[in-house]
């Protein structure tokens, strides 16, 4: 049995629909059962509850020998690294309690700073916590998601331009989320890793934002679609409006920060391992599909 946690959200998603393609018996966990409905058809267990009580998630990882363990993403925490080490805490004690023998962690590059680069921060804090469970941890570290482009959707309608706080000619590392799930998938069906391990996710190559910003524009019929770099105290108003608590629009300027500077790099480099293969070009169909559905 292996559990998959976020099994309604992106990567977790992915992470199931690969281990059901392997014919591998699963359980997978969310917030909503008509949500992991296209899962359970397929066969899937599924544990619907809040991954915060204790005691839910301890049952959900009874009897499992791995976990893809995530922390769901919140914006309106006020406080985004109080956030993530509660979930850790959770996470670690119901591993425990279950004798959970295998976890594969959903981090991020960047992750070795204790501090300085926004939400991954509270990603190293995960790391060091669940290293302590003692039982085999694979830390999967990809890059900057394409999903994450989506956001920009509403200001390419309003304004016709892209635009954040990461400074628009810095070659960024990025990744799929689809080639996340899969890559946690296979090492959860194979469990051949051991020890505490890190495996980095990276996509054909780097983009810097002006970079994507072109691809995405052709895709949707605006092929000289800019991106600008909006002033931070600017971009932290759009992330107000737009439901983010304080301290979580001031940590995705922080991260914007250290994306810009180079902090959040690969450090294993392309290799045939860290190496995935969707390109933002075969994304930018997805997008497109969802610029012309929004």
């Amino acid at each position: 049995m292996i559990v998959v946690m976020g099994a309604a959200g992106h990567t977790g998603k992915a992470t199931a629909e690969k281990l059901l393609s392997r014919g591998q018996k699963i359980r997978v966990i969310g917030r909503s059962a008509a949500r992991l409905q296209a899962l359970t058809d397929r066969g899937a267990e599924s544990a619907v509850g809040d991954v915060f009580d204790g005691a839910f998630l301890a049952r959900a990882f009874s009897g499992a020998e791995g976990v893809y363990a995530m922390v769901p993403p919140d914006y309106s925490q006020a406080d985004l690294r109080v956030y993530y080490n509660r979930c850790a805490d959770v996470m670690t004690e119901a591993a425990r309690k279950a004798g959970v023998k295998r976890i594969v962690l959903l981090s991020s590059l960047g992750a070795e700073h204790e501090s300085g680069t926004g939400p991954i921060a509270g990603l190293h804090d995960v790391e060091k916590k669940l290293e302590r469970v003692g039982e085999d941890l694979l830390i999967l570290r990809p890059g900057y998601f394409y999903d994450n482009l989506y956001a920009s959707i509403p200001i390419i309608k309003s304004q016709g331009i892209n635009g954040g706080a990461i400074e628009p000619d810095v070659p960024i590392p990025m990744t799929a989320t689809t080639d996340i799930g899969a890559a946690a998938g296979e090492e959860l069906a194979e469990g051949k890793f051991t020890g505490t391990s890190i495996r980095e996710l990276l996509g054909p190559r780097d983009y810097t934002m002006s970079e994507a910003t072109r691809v995405l524009g052709a895709a949707i019929g605006k092929p000289d679609l800019p991106y600008l770099r909006f002033p931070d105290a600017d971009f932290e108003k759009a992330l107000l409006a737009a439901g983010f608590s304080k301290g979580a629009a001031s940590a995705l300027v922080e991260m914007s920060h250290a994306l810009s500077a180079g902090r959040v790099r690969s450090l294993q480099g392309r290799t045939p391992r860290t190496t995935v293969p969707d390109s933002l070009e075969s994304f930018a169909k997805t997008f497109a599909a969802a610029y012309r559905a929004g």
